[in-house]
C-alpha cells in the first residue's frame, strides 16, 4: 500500500503542477490591453512565424526551448503559442517543471487568436 500512496501523491503533484495550463485568446488580450508586459513565445518552425506571429512574441521553436531555457525573461509567467495549441501545451508543460510556475500555453494557439481576436493575423 505504502507505493500505491506514493504514486497517488506524484500524481497530485504532477496534476497540480499541470493545473491551469491553458489561456484563452480573449484573456491573453484583455491582459495586453490592460498594459500587461506578457511575455510571449511562439514554438513554432522559423518558416511558420514568417507566415504570421503575434505582435511582441519572442520565437524559439519546440526543438530549441531546452538549448534557450537560460536566455528566456526572467519573469514569473510566459504564454507559449503555436498553430493549434499542441506543442505550446508540451512546452509550457516543459516550463513548468524547469520551474516557471505559471508558463500557459495559449489555447487554439495563432488560428484561434486569428479567428477570435485579429483576423489580420493570416491563417494556414
Amino acid at each position: 500500500m505504502a507505493g500505491l500512496s506514493k504514486s497517488s501523491s506524484h500524481q497530485e503533484r504532477v496534476s497540480a503542477t499541470l493545473d491551469n495550463l491553458e489561456i484563452t485568446p480573449t484573456d491573453v488580450k484583455a491582459r495586453l490591453d490592460s498594459g500587461e508586459k506578457l511575455v510571449l513565445i511562439d514554438v513554432r518552425e522559423p518558416w511558420e512565424h514568417q507566415l504570421c506571429r503575434i505582435e511582441g512574441a519572442t520565437l524559439v521553436p519546440l526543438g530549441s526551448l531546452a538549448a534557450s531555457l537560460q536566455t528566456l525573461p526572467d519573469v514569473d509567467e510566459v504564454i507559449c503559442y503555436c498553430h493549434h495549441g499542441m506543442r505550446s501545451l508540451d512546452a509550457a508543460a516543459w516550463l513548468r517543471f524547469q520551474g516557471i510556475e505559471k508558463a500557459k500555453s495559449l489555447a487554439g494557439g495563432i488560428e484561434r487568436w486569428s479567428v477570435e481576436i485579429d483576423p489580420n493575423v493570416p491563417r494556414y
